[in-house]
């Protein structure tokens, strides 16, 4: 187990000796990480730590970094997987850590546990136990403020521990400390407890003489440090030294009726007797408050139910706080928040301070506020805290004291608060919350209606507690009733009010804390209704640079109004609004905005967009030959830092942007952007992608056709054409996409667009050869190597020679095809294309094995596969893999194909590429069928026929019939195998097929000819 120190210099000891940690921001990292093991410490807490003021732009890469940094040194300590990644940032597994500062805090609780039952020589072994864990002052080495916060409370639990050691010691009878305790007060001369002690210890030494000097030398500190007098504990243990009263001697414990037969406080609210839910965070806190931590945050939006968690926790742990439980209410969403003169009033008082006795300073009521819980076992619980300086004079100082805080912030700058956050409830924890409320015959009789209910509600406790109500108030109404109301998001929040509770104005207690800029961000954010997003959409709409829009966003987090969900691949943070919260930022835009603001909120985020796809194009062009509308559209050019960081990953970055580009088109497609949306869809075309996203693509391209329609224009129509032509391509759906691509031929001659008519033909050229219609493919593709020639376009050349040798070579023509094959990689190779480079050389595998040249198909295909995967195309690595595979079998290595083969299957599967799920089972049939595994042949060759059927590819259903076939000899039904055989010959004669030259009559040499197909 890997030990951290935080007691003394940061530092970090393995099984093989102390590890070096760098320089002092990772350990300040550490740090942050180590105070919370197993907890989630969020990236911005983390900045905060780190840099305190003014962090560099880069921040966030810098933490990673930094993590990376710390990562490595574990690990080649032998102590891997000790910091994990889990948003909103990075957390230590507990199980893998062991950190000096926890097991402190464990032993200070199980000494107060003793000094409780009176055991005081165990709670004093234990108190020197945790004394000796110490190696210096906290934190040593870090200086800036969120970690000297933490430093500070270290250190003062390390002099609490020291004041718990001496009264246990001379509570058990001990004297022998005297040099020590001596030693600690001249270090802490207005530490009115340990020189009470040392009085004590004095006194019963015999040295009466001593401890009166002792008292004067106090005095005389706290008059000339502080201008205050001892306070009344240390004036009457000085007053009991000089005339020792009846009774116990100074410092003995008064164990006699009087005043500490006094009722504990017990100010805690009822619990919910319906408390639904929340079990780990439940779990969690009650743990918590009963060992280590002093001071609990509970975070969430308004309505999340932090109260009533809080309550229940408390009420859980009660009993471990005999002293008592103190409770105030703190308003802090309100516009008279509670002081702390009034709150601290309320607590004296409850302690048993008369009223004469107050002091009228809010400093002074800390000081003995403080001072009368020191040594107590208390538990504060400070509800709806509006900030960290409200909060902070209510923090009790003693160790056995242990403080429960509510807030919609955060209250990150509670130096070593540990934070539960709460957001909407797990759907069974829900339901049953609803079925609690309503009734669970209700709830089983409209299954349905009480599931809507749930998602109208989003699941927020509040929120579904008002459902509840209205339901129980109205036995009658059935659920379906109140479930369609909710279902009109323009009315939803007006039903969710019930009596003084009402979820609109909940949120309205948060959004009125906000900044202007920070309201119009979130209406804004409301109005275009995008499902997450990233900063950069905040930056759009409001125009505001990368920082600026990162400050609005913190505060909107911090006010409990926007979610941070997580990093995407670029390093930006993603955000997401809660639809009850967007519901209600919707209504304030609408209401506040004008007309032409709001329809500016749509455009400017997919100008923002726009201009990203166009950089990308620029930069990185396609390997495939695409059309390139003129752009009528202008937008300004993207931070070049910005359009590096989505060109480091850009398939990631689109697939994390798809959800709310979609949404944002077809929110641009109801206000008649029509020219906009066929421009975004263009330009998203011209940026590759590799993996295939079929839902995606039929949302945005039936938009774009559908606007292309409206504006009129051939152009336009012609290129959403050729948009829907490729996307039924990508489909397997050949037929249609020829249609299409015939209809874009069309347009694109009519406007003389000769690049985009060569794109067409290459188009048509592709669709054609996928089902077997050769000699049309080719016909096409001539056509368009005589245009991209006479473009000089090296990518248009490798795109049309690439495909034009994949035909050649089905039809068996292997020298056209080779040299089409070597002119697509030449082409590709000057255009620095390494995605075009990776097809022409699969391409160029598939020619080898069709030669039978297996060791330059699998080199090839090596090669191509190797490409594809720093590409982050997945997809297209798995053909080159499988064509690599098949290769592999050929030459007798079955063991090793099989796998790939298989895994190929998989990532076909999960794309949903029936193509190349087709042509996995055929190369697994024939596999199998070659190694005598006839069931199993006749299985996947049986599936891969279904698909080629579903998907009308006659050449390739032909193929795998032979194969069919071959298994049907093997099996002796000469009947079923000379059908097949016949039927695919003539398939393979119709369309032109290389294997109905190379078959000749004998099945042996056919099979033997076929293996290379």
């Amino acid at each position: 187990m890997l030990h951290v120190r935080l007691l003394g210099p940061i530092d970090a000891v393995g099984a093989r000796g102390r590890i070096d940690l760098g320089g002092a921001k990772p350990r300040a990292l550490l740090a942050a990480l180590a105070l919370e093991p197993g907890r989630v410490v969020s990236a911005t807490r983390l900045v905060d730590v780190v840099w305190c003021d003014n962090p560099p732009a880069s921040a966030r890469a810098l933490i990673q970094t930094y993590v990376s940094t710390l990562r490595r040194a574990f690990a080649e300590a032998g102590h891997d997987g000790v910091i994990v990644t889990r948003a909103p940032g990075y957390a230590l597994r507990s199980e893998a850590v062991s950190v000096d500062a926890d097991r402190f805090a464990r032993l200070l609780s199980r000494a107060g546990e003793a000094a409780t039952a009176e055991d005081f020589a165990e709670a004093a072994a234990l108190l020197r136990e945790a004394r000796a864990l110490w190696h210096g002052p906290a934190l040593s080495g870090v200086a800036d403020p969120p970690l000297a916060g933490e430093a500070r409370r270290l250190d003062e639990m390390r002099l609490s521990a020291a004041e718990q050691l001496y009264a246990a010691e001379l509570a058990g009878g001990r004297l022998d400390h005297v040099a020590e305790l001596t030693a600690l007060v001249d270090a802490h001369p207005v530490n009115e407890r340990l020189r009470g002690q040392l009085m004590v210890t004095l006194h019963r030494l015999g040295r009466r003489a001593d401890a009166l000097a002792c008292f004067r030398t106090g005095r005389d500190a706290l008059v000339g440090e502080l201008g205050i007098e001892p306070g009344p504990e240390l004036r009457e243990l000085h007053r009991s030294i000089l005339q020792p009263p009846d009774g116990p001697p100074p410092g003995e414990p008064d164990r006699t009726a009087g005043a500490a037969n006094r009722q504990p406080p017990a100010h805690l609210p009822p619990s919910l007797p319906d408390f639904t839910g929340r079990e780990g965070e439940l779990r969690l806190l009650a743990e918590g408050l009963a060992s280590t931590a002093p001071v609990h945050v509970v975070a969430g939006p308004g309505g999340s139910g932090k109260s009533v968690l809080a309550v229940h926790a408390a009420h859980q742990v009660a009993a471990r706080f005999p002293d008592g439980q103190l409770y105030r209410e703190l308003r802090g969403m309100t516009g008279s928040p509670a002081t702390t003169g009034e709150v601290l009033g309320g607590f004296l008082r409850a302690l048993g301070v008369p009223e004469r006795r107050l002091p009228e300073s809010d400093q002074a009521r800390v000081e003995l506020y403080r001072t009368l819980v020191a040594g107590r076992r208390l538990l504060i619980v400070l509800d709806d805290a509006a900030n960290e300086q409200q909060v902070r004079p209510l923090l009790p100082a003693g160790s056995g004291c242990a403080a429960l805080v509510t807030a919609r912030d955060r209250l990150g700058g509670l130096a070593g608060a540990r934070l539960t956050e709460l957001g909407a409830l797990v759907p069974d924890e829900s339901m049953e919350l609803l079925t609690t409320i309503v009734g669970a015959d209700r709830v089983r009789a409209e299954p349905d209606a009480a599931a809507r209910i749930l998602a109208a509600c989003d699941h927020l406790p509040l929120a579904l507690r008002i459902a509840g109500a209205r339901l129980a108030m109205r036995s009658r109404m059935p659920l379906a009733t109140l479930a369609e109301r909710l279902d009109d998001e323009r009315r939803r929040l007006d039903e969710l009010c019930a009596g003084d509770l009402a979820v609109r104005s909940t949120i309205s207690l948060s959004f009125g804390t906000l900044s202007e800029q920070a309201r119009t961000a979130l209406g804004r954010l409301g109005h275009l209704g995008l499902p997450d997003f990233s900063a950069w959409v905040v930056g759009w709409l409001l125009e505001l640079s990368d920082s600026g829009a990162q400050r609005v966003l913190d505060s909107l987090v911090d006010a409990q109004l926007v979610e941070f969900t997580g990093v995407d691949t670029t390093g930006t943070d993603r955000y997401r609004l809660h639809d009850l919260i967007r519901l209600f930022a919707r209504e304030y835009a609408e209401k506040t905005e004008p007309a032409h603001v709001l329809r500016n909120t749509v455009e400017a985020p997919l100008h923002g967009w726009l201009a990203l796809l166009r950089a990308v194009a620029a930069t990185r062009p396609p390997a495939a030959l695409i059309w390139q509308p003129s752009a009528t559209v202008t937008v300004a050019k993207p931070p070049a830092e910005r359009t590096r960081r989505v060109l480091a990953g850009v398939a990631d970055w689109m697939e994390g942007e798809e959800p709310g580009l979609a949404h944002t088109l077809e929110r641009a497609a109801e206000l008649g952007l029509d020219v906009l949306v066929c421009e975004v869809l263009s330009a998203h075309t011209a940026v590759e992608l590799g993996d295939s996203r079929y839902r995606f693509g039929e949302r945005i391209t039936s938009l774009g056709v559908a606007a292309a329609q409206r504006v009129g224009e051939q152009g336009t129509k012609a290129a959403m054409h050729a948009e829907l032509a490729r996307l039924r391509y990508a489909q397997d759906r050949f037929a249609e996409a020829r249609a299409h691509y015939g209809e874009a031929l069309s347009g694109f001659r009519i406007e003389h667009d000769v690049r985009a008519q060569a794109a067409a033909l290459a188009g048509l050229g592709a669709a054609c050869r996928e089902p077997g219609h050769l000699a049309e493919a080719l016909h096409f593709l001539d056509q368009a190597s005589i245009l991209v020639r006479a473009l000089d376009n090296q990518r248009g050349i490798g795109h049309v020679h690439r495909i034009r040798g994949s035909v050649r070579l089905e039809q068996g023509d292997y020298e056209g095809a080779r040299d089409d094959i070597g002119t697509a990689l030449s082409a590709y190779r000057e255009a620095g294309s390494n995605r075009g480079i990776a097809l022409a050389l699969r391409t160029e595998g598939l020619y080898h094995r069709a030669r039978g040249d297996y060791e330059a198909a699998l080199g090839a295909c090596a090669q191509a596969a190797d490409l594809f995967a720093a590409l982050g195309d997945r997809l297209m690595r798995s053909y080159a893999v499988r064509a690599h595979a098949k290769a592999q079998f050929r030459l007798g290595a079955h063991q090793e194909a099989l796998p790939r083969l298989e895994w190929a299957l998989g990532v076909a599967t999960a794309s949903g590429d029936r193509f190349g799920q087709a042509v996995a089972l055929r190369s697994i049939g024939q596999l199998h069928l070659a190694r005598g595994r006839l069931d199993q042949a006749l299985s996947r060759l049986d599936s891969a026929m279904v698909l080629w059927e579903a998907m009308d590819v006659q050449v390739w259903r032909a193929r795998t019939e032979y194969d069919l076939s071959l298994v049907h000899a093997a099996r002796g039904d000469a009947t079923a195998a000379q059908a097949c055989r016949t039927h695919a010959m003539g398939v393979f004669q119709e369309r032109g097929a290389r294997e109905f030259a190379e078959i000749s009559g004998s099945a042996e040499a056919g099979a033997e000819r076929l293996k290379h197909s």
